[in-house]
């Protein structure tokens, strides 16, 4: 049975052998972009790149990306939903296209040295065309050229077969998917892969960038065609184990056992025990991944902390509803980091760290539970009658994280009823909201790469020197957010910020934008970068080559860009606000030019 470190690493060994550099997975947080919390596809953290920047390791790129996604942490519990989850991809940055890549997904699926998945199992499905892009004809052809029967290819519209652009504007294309056909009977004469009836599991994605959207709606095609690709480890493995559900795999089997004996529940025993056992697993899993990571944060109320508070109280939650002790889950997190040590060595560096935020917020949370109950007893003297109403039962999960079963226990106890309808009424609300909230961040698109945001880039960089200098040469960034308008920055410190130290750290970012500097970009090897002096988080492997941005003087730090040319650009500097971010670490937001 093929695990899913063999899986890893038969991916790579593939596209290595394809003439692909093999990358690093970069941070789950990403770097100076406002349109999403967390890295979200294996795309995200390459999006310069795709749209025409220059990588230091070449045309033809593959690597295992650390993705999260919570749009949908509220289906967790089920067969296959995840908050965080590995994303294989390959990508073409202007070298090949669609020949290569489906020949190449075909030899990697079916051959023998490879997937060896039988090609009767597999479907396709291509795009169909219409008035903006004609039918994908070149794919069709191509898949059958392969050997795929006519009866496992579908043509699907734009909202099954496209992707992108990612804002309003920008790069995109036509993608074709590949698909496991399950043991599933057709719902119908027209079952395809475009049905919700689980005959048809999408396991891989090639995207083909090729047109360009413009403001006013039309597509232009893009003068550098490039592919991006992305198969799902948990996914993939699934299907290749040929279990019913991502968590009955090899990367699962441990957390589920340190689960079940901490709990004394076995997992299977009842759906409601199999989906909080899922529920801890997934969310303490994800939360170890954004706890231990290059430019990891702590629990907050705010963006990224807030999210990882909301998956710790969740799995403690869910934990207590089985039995597991308080602790428990910092335990589950040190079989995580044991897991995936070898694989991701930050996590081991941090196992420490990791721990001791999760036992923390386990111990806020039963203050809060404590809050809760008091908040309870206090409404339950203002009810008219004998029905707690959906909105307040619905506050009293939102607010406290009470779950609506705890509160029917708590209202039955006292001869309550709880408005199960109004409640579920609320709750819909409440993530249609948020859905649409998190639709709006993506909106904007991905790595706004104007002259303005080049600007505030470099501002970021003189700012974090200035840190160095007036703090600690310890400060480290844990966080950016650049819009057009203004940059956000997070940082370790463990108190406020003077309004005297502020003054210093502007004077020294404005003394560097008075010189008129130019900003010099350098590529070089992560050791002749160290040895050079340069700063910044050190995700790569050894012998990759990596961007160095020097602001003579000043700055000196490894980055993906894009960066003023001189300092002189950005006029003049200005701190704005400084607050806490969470619990050690601070955040500025601060402009440049016309301040």
């Amino acid at each position: 049975m093929i695990k899913a470190q063999q899986l890893r690493e038969k991916f790579l060994e593939f596209f290595r052998e394809k003439g692909h550099a093999v990358i690093p997975s970069a941070s789950v947080i990403p770097e100076n972009d406002p349109t999403v919390l967390f890295t979200t596809a294996g795309m995200h953290p390459l999006v310069p790149y795709l749209l025409g920047a220059h990588h230091p390791e070449g045309t033809r790129l593959t690597d295992v990306q650390k993705c999260i996604r919570t749009g949908d942490i509220e289906e967790v519990g089920d067969a296959s939903h995840l908050t965080f989850f590995e994303m294989l991809g390959n990508w073409s940055l202007g070298d090949y296209f669609k020949k290569e890549a489906i020949s190449w997904s075909w030899e990697f699926l079916t051959g023998e040295k490879w997937l060896n998945l039988d090609p009767d199992r597999l479907a396709f499905s291509v795009f169909a065309g219409d008035d903006d892009a004609p039918r994908d004809m070149e794919s069709y052809e191509l898949w059958r050229s392969m050997g795929v029967k006519e009866d496992h290819l579908f043509f699907l519209p734009k909202e099954n077969n496209w992707w992108g652009p990612a804002g309003i504007t920008g790069p995109c294309g036509p993608d074709t998917e590949m698909f496991i056909i399950r043991d599933v009977p057709p719902c119908g004469p027209n079952c395809s892969p475009a049905c919700d009836c689980g005959r048809y599991l999408e396991i891989w994605n090639d995207v083909f960038m090729q047109y360009n959207k413009q403001a006013d709606g039309s597509f232009v095609p893009l003068s550098q065609q490039n592919v991006d690709t992305g198969m799902g480890l948990e996914r993939t493995i699934g299907v290749l184990q040929g279990v019913k559900s991502v968590y009955e795999t090899d990367l699962f089997a441990p957390i589920i056992a340190k689960i079940e004996e901490l709990s004394g529940k076995k997992y299977g025993d009842s759906d409601e025990i199999t989906r909080a056992m899922r529920i801890v697993a997934d969310h303490v899993r994800t939360s170890t991944f954004i706890l231990g990571d290059e430019r990891g944060v702590t629990p907050g109320n705010v963006d990224q902390a807030y999210v990882l508070r909301r998956l710790i109280r969740r799995a403690v939650r869910f934990g207590m509803g089985i039995d597991m002790p308080q602790g428990a889950i910092g335990q589950v997190a040190s079989v995580i980091v044991g897991e995936y040590r070898d694989v991701y060595p930050e996590l081991a560096a941090k196992e420490a760290f990791i721990i001791e935020q999760l036992d923390l917020e386990e111990k806020r949370f039963a203050t809060t539970i404590v809050q809760g109950l008091k908040e309870f007893e206090k409404v339950i003297t203002h009810i008219k009658g004998n029905v707690l109403p959906g909105k307040t039962a619905f506050r009293l999960y939102d607010t406290f994280g009470y779950p609506l079963e705890m509160t029917i226990e708590l209202a039955k106890e006292r001869g309550f009823e709880v408005d199960v309808e109004g409640y579920e009424e609320a709750f819909k609300k409440h993530q249609e909201k948020s859905r649409a909230g998190s639709e709006q961040r993506f909106k904007g698109g991905l790595a706004d790469s104007s002259e303005q945001t080049a600007r505030l880039h470099t501002a970021t960089h003189l700012m974090l020197a200035g840190l160095k200098a007036v703090l600690s040469p310890d400060i480290q960034q844990k966080g950016s957010n650049i819009t057009a308008e203004r940059l956000r920055f997070d940082f370790n410190f463990p108190r406020k910020v003077t309004r005297e130290e502020l003054d210093q750290v502007e004077a020294y970012v404005n003394e560097a934008i008075a010189k008129g500097i130019d900003v010099v970009m350098e590529e070089m090897s992560i050791e002749d970068a160290k040895a050079s002096g340069a700063t910044g988080v050190f995700e790569s492997r050894y012998g990759e080559r990596v961007k160095v941005y020097t602001v003579e003087g000043y700055s000196k730090e490894i980055c993906g860009g894009p960066h003023a040319a001189n300092t002189a650009e950005l006029v003049s500097f200005k701190i704005k606000k400084e607050e806490s971010s969470s619990a050690g670490v601070r955040r500025i937001k601060a402009v440049i030019g016309a301040n």
